[in-house]
Protein backbone atom coordinates (compact mmCIF):
# COMPACT_ATOMS: atom_id res chain seq x y z
CA UNK A 1 0.00 0.00 0.00
CA UNK A 2 1.36 3.45 -0.88
CA UNK A 3 0.39 6.46 1.27
CA UNK A 4 0.92 10.13 -0.05
CA UNK A 5 1.57 12.53 3.13
CA UNK A 6 1.00 16.44 2.95
CA UNK A 7 1.97 18.53 5.89
CA UNK A 8 3.92 21.41 6.31
CA UNK A 9 5.96 20.33 9.85
CA UNK A 10 8.85 18.00 9.10
CA UNK A 11 8.87 16.57 12.46
CA UNK A 12 5.18 15.16 11.59
CA UNK A 13 6.13 14.22 8.09
CA UNK A 14 9.34 12.07 9.71
CA UNK A 15 6.41 10.50 12.30
CA UNK A 16 3.97 9.49 9.73
CA UNK A 17 6.60 8.26 7.55
CA UNK A 18 7.64 5.78 10.28
CA UNK A 19 4.15 4.97 11.24
CA UNK A 20 3.76 3.79 7.53
CA UNK A 21 7.43 2.06 7.74
CA UNK A 22 6.50 0.03 10.72
CA UNK A 23 2.91 -1.12 9.37
CA UNK A 24 4.87 -2.62 5.76
CA UNK A 25 3.61 0.38 3.92
CA UNK A 26 5.37 3.09 1.32
CA UNK A 27 5.15 6.46 1.58
CA UNK A 28 6.23 9.80 0.17
CA UNK A 29 5.54 13.35 1.77
CA UNK A 30 4.55 16.82 -0.12
CA UNK A 31 4.96 20.44 2.15
CA UNK A 32 1.97 21.80 1.04
CA UNK A 33 -1.06 21.05 -1.08
CA UNK A 34 -0.13 22.45 -4.35
CA UNK A 35 2.95 19.99 -4.31
CA UNK A 36 0.68 17.12 -2.81
CA UNK A 37 -2.05 17.25 -5.53
CA UNK A 38 0.80 17.67 -7.97
CA UNK A 39 2.17 14.28 -6.96
CA UNK A 40 -1.45 12.67 -6.60
CA UNK A 41 -1.66 13.22 -10.22
CA UNK A 42 1.57 12.48 -11.41
CA UNK A 43 1.42 8.69 -9.21
CA UNK A 44 -0.92 6.59 -7.86
CA UNK A 45 -2.24 6.45 -3.84
CA UNK A 46 -4.19 3.93 -2.07
CA UNK A 47 -4.48 6.83 1.27
CA UNK A 48 -4.10 10.40 1.24
CA UNK A 49 -3.15 12.11 4.72
CA UNK A 50 -3.73 15.73 4.58
CA UNK A 51 -3.07 18.60 6.81
CA UNK A 52 -5.74 21.31 7.41
CA UNK A 53 -3.33 24.04 8.09
CA UNK A 54 -0.75 24.69 5.17
CA UNK A 55 0.54 27.34 3.05
CA UNK A 56 0.02 27.88 -0.43
CA UNK A 57 -3.00 25.56 -0.50
CA UNK A 58 -4.65 24.49 2.62
CA UNK A 59 -6.15 21.25 3.97
CA UNK A 60 -9.78 22.29 2.50
CA UNK A 61 -8.96 23.79 -0.58
CA UNK A 62 -6.52 20.55 -1.41
CA UNK A 63 -9.50 17.85 -0.45
CA UNK A 64 -11.97 20.28 -3.14
CA UNK A 65 -8.81 19.76 -5.28
CA UNK A 66 -8.06 16.20 -5.37
CA UNK A 67 -12.00 15.13 -5.18
CA UNK A 68 -12.19 16.90 -8.73
CA UNK A 69 -9.76 13.95 -10.35
CA UNK A 70 -10.99 11.33 -7.77
CA UNK A 71 -14.18 10.35 -6.02
CA UNK A 72 -12.83 7.46 -4.55
CA UNK A 73 -9.11 7.56 -2.92
CA UNK A 74 -9.43 7.71 0.74
CA UNK A 75 -8.40 10.93 2.55
CA UNK A 76 -8.39 11.48 5.93
CA UNK A 77 -7.51 15.46 7.37
CA UNK A 78 -5.61 15.75 10.39
CA UNK A 79 -6.14 18.81 12.54
CA UNK A 80 -5.81 19.89 16.05
CA UNK A 81 -9.34 21.77 15.31
CA UNK A 82 -12.17 19.53 16.85
CA UNK A 83 -14.87 21.94 15.80
CA UNK A 84 -17.89 20.57 14.22
CA UNK A 85 -18.25 23.21 11.42
CA UNK A 86 -14.85 22.30 10.63
CA UNK A 87 -15.76 18.58 10.14
CA UNK A 88 -18.68 19.51 8.17
CA UNK A 89 -16.91 21.67 5.56
CA UNK A 90 -14.74 18.64 5.10
CA UNK A 91 -16.90 16.38 4.74
CA UNK A 92 -18.53 18.59 1.81
CA UNK A 93 -15.92 18.83 -0.10
CA UNK A 94 -15.52 14.83 0.13
CA UNK A 95 -13.13 14.36 3.12
CA UNK A 96 -13.10 10.59 4.03
CA UNK A 97 -11.94 10.57 7.65
CA UNK A 98 -10.39 12.65 10.42
CA UNK A 99 -7.28 12.12 12.71
CA UNK A 100 -7.13 14.79 15.87
CA UNK A 101 -3.62 15.62 16.61
CA UNK A 102 -1.48 14.66 18.30
CA UNK A 103 -1.81 11.74 16.27
CA UNK A 104 -1.30 8.02 17.57
CA UNK A 105 0.18 5.14 15.87
CA UNK A 106 -2.21 2.36 16.16
CA UNK A 107 -5.59 5.15 15.88
CA UNK A 108 -4.11 6.31 12.54
CA UNK A 109 -2.71 2.78 11.10
CA UNK A 110 -6.34 1.17 11.95
CA UNK A 111 -8.35 4.22 10.41
CA UNK A 112 -5.90 3.78 6.65
CA UNK A 113 -6.63 -0.25 6.87
CA UNK A 114 -10.12 0.49 7.47
CA UNK A 115 -10.88 3.12 4.36
CA UNK A 116 -8.05 1.64 2.59
CA UNK A 117 -10.65 -1.75 2.52
CA UNK A 118 -13.65 0.34 1.68
CA UNK A 119 -12.12 1.86 -1.19
CA UNK A 120 -11.05 -1.48 -2.62
CA UNK A 121 -14.59 -2.96 -2.71
CA UNK A 122 -16.18 0.00 -3.87
CA UNK A 123 -13.44 -0.16 -6.83
CA UNK A 124 -14.49 -3.99 -7.12
CA UNK A 125 -17.91 -3.15 -7.33
CA UNK A 126 -17.05 0.33 -10.00
CA UNK A 127 -15.19 -2.68 -12.05
CA UNK A 128 -17.97 -5.32 -11.76
CA UNK A 129 -20.32 -2.41 -13.30
CA UNK A 130 -17.97 -1.42 -16.07
CA UNK A 131 -17.86 -5.15 -17.31
CA UNK A 132 -21.55 -5.70 -17.41
CA UNK A 133 -22.07 -2.49 -18.94
CA UNK A 134 -19.86 -2.83 -21.81
CA UNK A 135 -21.31 -6.20 -22.25
CA UNK A 136 -24.81 -4.84 -22.26
CA UNK A 137 -25.85 -7.04 -19.48
CA UNK A 138 -28.39 -5.82 -16.76
CA UNK A 139 -27.92 -7.49 -13.32
CA UNK A 140 -31.74 -7.70 -13.01
CA UNK A 141 -32.30 -9.55 -15.93
CA UNK A 142 -29.12 -11.23 -15.17
CA UNK A 143 -30.45 -12.45 -11.77
CA UNK A 144 -34.30 -13.17 -13.22
CA UNK A 145 -32.75 -15.83 -15.31
CA UNK A 146 -30.01 -17.05 -12.95
CA UNK A 147 -32.75 -17.52 -10.46
CA UNK A 148 -35.19 -19.45 -12.65
CA UNK A 149 -32.72 -22.05 -13.83
CA UNK A 150 -31.24 -22.43 -9.97
CA UNK A 151 -35.04 -23.19 -8.96
CA UNK A 152 -35.97 -25.15 -11.45
CA UNK A 153 -32.75 -27.71 -12.24
CA UNK A 154 -34.35 -29.36 -15.03
CA UNK A 155 -32.51 -28.52 -18.20
CA UNK A 156 -34.55 -26.19 -20.55
CA UNK A 157 -35.02 -24.67 -24.41
CA UNK A 158 -34.72 -21.10 -24.74
CA UNK A 159 -38.22 -21.19 -25.62
CA UNK A 160 -39.92 -22.12 -22.36
CA UNK A 161 -37.44 -19.97 -20.40
CA UNK A 162 -38.63 -17.17 -22.45
CA UNK A 163 -42.34 -18.12 -21.73
CA UNK A 164 -41.78 -18.57 -18.21
CA UNK A 165 -39.74 -15.75 -17.39
CA UNK A 166 -41.60 -12.94 -19.95
CA UNK A 167 -38.44 -12.00 -21.60
CA UNK A 168 -37.70 -12.04 -25.65
CA UNK A 169 -36.17 -14.99 -27.15
CA UNK A 170 -32.80 -13.38 -28.32
CA UNK A 171 -32.52 -11.50 -24.40
CA UNK A 172 -32.87 -15.05 -22.90
CA UNK A 173 -30.48 -16.67 -25.58
CA UNK A 174 -27.73 -13.72 -25.24
CA UNK A 175 -27.77 -14.20 -21.17
CA UNK A 176 -27.36 -17.88 -21.76
CA UNK A 177 -24.53 -17.44 -23.34
CA UNK A 178 -23.11 -14.78 -21.18
CA UNK A 179 -23.72 -17.61 -18.29
CA UNK A 180 -22.61 -20.33 -19.95
CA UNK A 181 -19.47 -18.35 -20.93
CA UNK A 182 -18.75 -17.39 -16.97
CA UNK A 183 -18.97 -21.43 -16.34
CA UNK A 184 -22.40 -20.72 -14.03
CA UNK A 185 -24.49 -23.06 -16.97
CA UNK A 186 -24.32 -26.03 -18.70
CA UNK A 187 -25.37 -26.96 -22.28
CA UNK A 188 -27.34 -30.27 -22.99
CA UNK A 189 -27.84 -31.65 -26.56
CA UNK A 190 -31.12 -33.56 -26.66
CA UNK A 191 -31.50 -36.11 -29.63
CA UNK A 192 -35.27 -35.44 -30.69
CA UNK A 193 -37.31 -38.73 -32.49
CA UNK A 194 -37.82 -36.11 -35.20
CA UNK A 195 -35.94 -33.02 -36.51
CA UNK A 196 -32.40 -32.34 -35.46
CA UNK A 197 -31.29 -32.03 -31.92
CA UNK A 198 -32.54 -29.43 -29.04
CA UNK A 199 -29.95 -27.64 -26.78
CA UNK A 200 -31.36 -27.61 -23.50
CA UNK A 201 -29.71 -25.48 -20.74
CA UNK A 202 -29.07 -25.94 -16.92
CA UNK A 203 -27.34 -24.51 -14.22
CA UNK A 204 -24.10 -26.16 -13.60
CA UNK A 205 -24.13 -26.98 -10.03
CA UNK A 206 -20.38 -26.84 -8.89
Amino acid sequence: MKILIMDNDESLRYMLTEFCKHAGWESETAVNGREGVDMFLKGTYDVILVDYHMPEMDGLQTVREIRKHNTVVPILVLTVDERQEVADRFLEEGATDFALKPVKAPDLISRIKLHAQIANMKNKKDDDDDVFTAKGISKGTLSSISNYLQENRDAYPVDVISKDIGLAYPTVYRYLMHLLEEGKVKQVVSHQRIGRPKKLYKWYAH
